[in-house]
């Protein structure tokens, strides 16, 4: 008896080991597709990885704006338009910043992986300084298509002017 007690338990900590690494393995690759889509749309307007990064089939909700892309070609638009308006000075150049503490990701079987937290957004200022211009709550949907992560779904919502509520990241 105390054999099995002991085999059992000891397959249950390689069990609950595998589990944590696959948990661990899974938010590493889904941070590093966050920073690689919001790095395109903010920082550089690669709209080409912007297209490489999302699903055909994308869609974009937001609380104060609706349904902002029903298509991954509506959303690369957006974004194309976005970036074009920043050059010509109509836009201020923005970028956003995960509130780490915020972040959960949970594994969605045979589909890939839902993402949920916070962010802030700043504008940049011509000597790189940011002011907060807007925080809010945010839920992805990330497929796993051949191998990679690529954002499905986004709904943004609970936004609010200014910085985020209490004013910690």
């Amino acid at each position: 008896m105390h054999t099995k007690t002991s085999l059992a338990l000891f397959v249950a900590f390689f069990m609950a080991q595998a589990a944590a690494a696959d948990q661990s393995d899974l938010r590493v690759a889904v941070m590093k597709a966050d920073e690689s889509l919001f790095a395109a749309v903010f920082d550089s307007c690669d709209t080409a990885a912007v297209a490489a990064l999302t699903v055909e089939d994308f869609e974009f909700i937001h609380d104060k704006w609706g349904q902002i892309a029903k298509s991954r070609d509506e959303f690369v638009k957006a974004i194309s338009g976005s970036c074009e308006r920043q050059k010509q000075g109509t836009d201020f150049k923005a970028t956003r910043r995960l509130i780490n503490s915020s972040i959960a990701i949970y594994r969605m079987k045979d589909y890939g992986a839902l993402q949920t937290g916070e962010h802030q957004f700043y504008r940049v200022e011509k000597d790189g300084t940011l002011s907060p211009t807007e925080y809010a709550k945010f839920t992805h949907l990330w497929r796993e298509e051949k191998g990679r992560l690529l954002l499905a779904k986004v709904i943004s919502y609970a936004h609010i002017d200014g910085s985020r509520p209490g004013g910690t990241q």
